[in-house]
């Protein structure tokens, strides 16, 4: 589903951060994306939802080969990707329900389709009591679990998760983490960057760990 090829990337004229690194993200696979603060799982993130072209190096996402990929053709490339950043990237002016039905109003669904659909998947994050409150209103964990949601309404081909569980209890850590598992099992390509170790022991998946702007996998 995507493949990066030799990949190397750097920030203006500065040193490469991320150099060579070469794996697949396979249909239906599970893996973790770890490594020391600062290693570059934000960039490789941010290079995998192709909103950061490479330095050098091959990436194919779905078979297309993204330097070949016109402006206009990326939205709906990126539809097929759900991502949660660190940063949330809530709009304050929209409900919880609102912004997590956005990816759906947005491709022209009716809400009388979806709105079933978007209220069972906040009751399952826990925001069933908090679908009309806007963003500036919501705890960093709130946030967190609603940028979640969104991500998750349009059942993504390829889920990209960006530190999912660093603004929660790990009760609730546990039960996001089986919300990933389970769109897994329904045919979800899932890349979670962590660097909660007690994340990580709870699934027996393929590990990239980050270091020195190397990737090594351990299947």
């Amino acid at each position: 589903m995507i493949r990066f090829e030799n990949v190397g990337l750097r920030y203006g004229m500065g040193p490469e951060i991320l150099k060579d690194l070469s794996f697949s993200v396979e249909p239906q696979s599970f893996q973790f994306l770890t490594g020391p603060s600062g290693a570059g799982k934000t960039s490789l993130i941010r290079m995998l939802f192709m909103s950061l072209r490479p330095t050098r190096g091959l990436i194919k996402v779905f078979d297309r080969d993204i330097s070949l990929i016109g402006k206009n053709e990326l939205p709906e490339l990126r539809r097929k990707i759900g991502v949660v950043f660190q940063d949330f990237r809530l709009l304050d002016h929209l409900t919880t329900y609102e912004n997590v039905a956005l990816p759906l109003r947005v491709i022209g669904r009716e809400e009388s389709d979806y709105r079933a659909d978007v209220v069972e998947l906040l009751k399952w994050v826990g925001l069933g009591e908090r679908m009309h409150a806007l963003p500036p209103v919501l705890s960093g964990g709130e946030k967190q679990r609603a940028a979640i949601a969104r991500a998750l309404i349009t059942r993504p081909d390829v889920l990209l998760a960006d530190e999912p569980t660093g603004n929660v209890d790990p009760p609730l850590a546990k039960r996001l983490l089986r919300l990933f598992m389970e769109l897994n099992k329904l045919g979800t390509s899932v890349v979670i960057a962590t660097h909660d170790i007690a994340l990580l022991e709870q699934v027996d998946a393929r590990r990239m760990v980050l270091a020195d702007g190397r990737l090594e996998i351990f299947d």
